[in-house]
């Protein structure tokens, strides 16, 4: 699966992890700044994110709690993948090839119990 995927804080945008990391260390010049600040306003999920890391009082290691965030999602999901695929019924052939046999046979069954009572 491609990995851009499982950015929880650039999934969906022109903007990737590296600027609003920069964006929180006050790193960006002002024309940047904006771009991300429209960018957290129209998207709930970054607002929630970029809110969490603010609050955060060891600016210096942000990038170790995105990566952190970035592979317990992926983890999240790809467990919930192989749920998924767990729970899925198997599909065998002789299955369908046993249901038409029973099917003709009652078929069968029933044609020659109708000719015989006739």
């Amino acid at each position: 699966m491609n990995n851009d995927l499982f950015n929880i804080l650039a999934n969906n945008s022109n903007i990737d992890t590296q600027k609003l990391i920069d964006y929180l260390n006050d790193k960006l010049s002002y024309k940047e700044r904006n771009e991300v600040e429209r960018w957290i306003t129209d998207n709930e999920i970054a607002n929630d994110a970029v809110e969490g890391l603010q609050q955060l009082k060891n600016k210096k290691n942000l990038q170790a709690y995105v990566d952190q965030l970035n592979k317990n999602l992926q983890n999240q999901l790809q467990q919930k993948k192989q749920r998924n695929q767990k729970r899925r019924i198997k599909e065998y052939p002789w299955i369908y090839f046993t249901i038409i046999a029973i099917l003709v046979l009652c078929i069968i069954a029933y044609l020659v119990i109708r000719n015989t009572l006739h």
